[in-house]
């Protein structure tokens, strides 16, 4: 890079033998499975998993680090494989979340209801099980009992974006709507669409912004919680609907990210948050870098079929390159993480998907470099597969394993999954989360 900036990403840490002659990629994920069930709690409702097997106390029922992870982890490893003793974890840890339920609980797609609700609606779809089905169902008619009503449209809590705010629940709704054919749940999305409009900040004439909510004073512009989640939703609402004031307010949201971009030669990103420190640093994963920000703009390509916003997907996948990703680090302070929210995992799927819809095999050996690199970090053991990492950058120094999808072995091995089926040529469908374009 042409400028002085602080890249957060992770170093190779310690090795896993892999057996010969096996699919490297199918292996790891089988550990894996077999390392998060060495943590399995047996309860009267089902099975559940703590976040960090040393403490009984992280269960947690979110789509972010809690059961629900595990659960799709497990429904993929018993699709792409047929063996019935995965779709037993499966079923056991649905069990477990379906009896969990609560009408006040969070809202949010990785904080709450919606991330609950689509965990139960995949289980569904898989097993066919009706009671699933009613408990997604339920989610639903939570969501929409439990609706505020604000300006022209509705919202949960004071948040907007992905994580925990309207923008995730209402990708969420949308879900339900096409895959659960849920009563009501695609007016609701739309409402939610209404309030965001009207929260969003202008930037000029023809530019947009959204704050994560009112209260917390940083800008943090990229997917998780700022202006690109935001659009993403909105885009996706014009996507669903053709109602033009979506596509709108998603294109003033996009020309605002590439209003603060860092474009330098042939790339594109955009700094963790508006602070003066904030604004030299940059992530490179799904949360706050360019794997995360880009499905804005390839939902746009999707949405207007202008080839510009291909190019910008490019040009974010560019920027990881530029930036030392996937295999060192440029600058010191380094973060180790391989998740699928903040390292390596997000990277891989991403220069997959690039792959995927441009056909450049230099995006293919990039997914490929990184998924090797990725296994190069696992811990093999008696007990299975784990990667021990570090979740949060301002905390470098607690390192652990985690069992859940953003952060542990269920989110890398839902990716091993897609990469082993890829390399063997293998069609099949595959779970999708409401907020990924890159549909499988």
């Amino acid at each position: 890079m042409r400028h002085a900036r602080l890249i957060v990403i992770f170093v190779a840490a310690m090795a896993m033998p892999l057996l010969a002659g096996t699919d490297p990629y199918l292996h790891a994920a089988r550990g894996a499975a077999q390392w998060i069930n060495s943590s399995a709690i047996r309860t009267p409702d089902g099975v559940v998993w703590p976040s960090d097997p040393r403490d009984a106390k992280s269960v947690n029922e979110t789509l972010y680090a809690g059961t629900p992870g595990p659960i799709l982890f497990f429904l993929e490893l018993y699709r792409d494989t047929g063996e019935t003793r995965y779709l037993k974890s499966a079923r056991e840890g649905t069990d477990a979340l379906l009896r969990s339920l609560k009408r006040d609980a969070p809202t949010g797609l990785y904080e709450g209801l919606a991330g609950e609700g689509f965990t139960l609606g995949e289980a569904y779809l898989i097993t066919h099980d009706k009671k699933y089905l009613d408990g997604a169902l339920q989610c639903v008619s939570w969501l929409q009992d439990r609706a505020q009503k604000i300006g022209s449209g509705v919202e949960w809590n004071d948040s907007t974006d992905i994580i925990a705010g309207s923008s995730g629940t209402g990708l969420f709704l949308l879900w339900a709507a096409e895959k659960l054919a849920a009563p009501g749940a695609r007016e609701l999305a739309i409402s939610a669409g209404q309030s965001l409009i009207e929260k969003g900040r202008p930037e000029g004439v023809d530019k947009r912004k959204w704050m994560m909510d009112s209260k917390y004073p940083k800008e943090m512009p990229n997917f998780s919680h700022g202006t690109a989640g935001v659009a993403y939703f909105l885009a996706t609402l014009y996507q669903q609907t053709g109602r033009k004031e979506f596509l709108d307010a998603a294109l003033e949201g996009a020309r605002y990210l590439l209003s603060i971009a860092d474009k330098t030669g042939d790339i594109c990103l955009i700094y963790h948050d508006d602070t003066f420190n904030g604004k030299t640093l940059y992530y490179l994963g799904w949360c706050h870098g360019p794997a995360g920000t880009a499905r804005l703009f390839y939902r746009l390509y999707q949405t207007t079929k202008d080839p510009a916003w291909l190019e910008w997907t490019k040009k974010a996948a560019r920027a990881i390159v530029a930036s030392g990703g996937p295999e060192k680090a440029v600058t010191p302070g380094v973060w180790h993480n391989v998740s699928a929210c903040c390292g390596t995992t997000a990277e891989a799927e991403f220069f997959l998907d690039v792959y995927r819809v441009t056909h450049d095999r230099e995006y293919l050996q990039l997914s490929r470099k990184a998924t090797d690199e990725l296994l190069s970090h696992a811990t093999q053991n008696a007990k299975g597969t784990s990667w021990v990492q570090v979740e949060t950058r301002v905390k470098p120094d607690v390192a652990i394993a985690q069992t859940g999808y953003m952060q542990g072995a269920s989110g890398i091995g839902m990716w091993l999954l897609k990469m082993s089926d890829f390399s063997k040529g293998k069609v099949q469908p595959a779970i999708t989360f409401p907020d990924n374009p890159f549909a499988y």
